[in-house]
């Protein structure tokens, strides 16, 4: 079994900061790309971030210059830096991980979601 807890999310002021982490657990055997997705009410679920096991990273057009992903493999955990929040960041944020596990007796590589995190940038 495969886990991902996310953490860091709540009420913000606009222009404010946020923290986003995502601790994977389990029968880990590697991570791949790690990113983080949201989705806001009346919305479909949108990328946000994403880190691959390289460290080459892409982002969603409306978070460039204000939002950073990084991720440490020892900790088998990811982060998601918001600076200069905006009222239209208010969403849900969910952490997306691609992992190496053992799935009879071989090797698969499976996608996971987190719960999600509420983020709520108020005006």
């Amino acid at each position: 079994q495969v886990q991902l807890v996310e953490s860091g999310g709540g009420l913000v002021q606009a222009g404010g900061s946020l923290r986003l982490s995502c601790a994977a657990s389990g029968n880990i055997l590697r991570l791949n790309a790690m990113g983080w997705y949201r989705q806001a009410p009346g919305k479909q679920r949108e990328l946000v971030a994403v880190m691959s096991s390289g460290g080459s990273t892409n982002y969603g057009d409306s978070v460039k210059g204000r939002f950073t992903i990084s991720r440490d493999n020892a900790k088998n955990t990811g982060y998601l830096q918001m600076n200069s929040l905006k009222p239209e960041h208010t969403a849900v944020y969910y952490c997306y991980a691609e992992i190496f596990v053992i799935q009879a007796r071989d090797v698969a590589l499976v996608d996971y979601w987190g719960q999600g995190t509420p983020v709520t940038v108020s005006s």
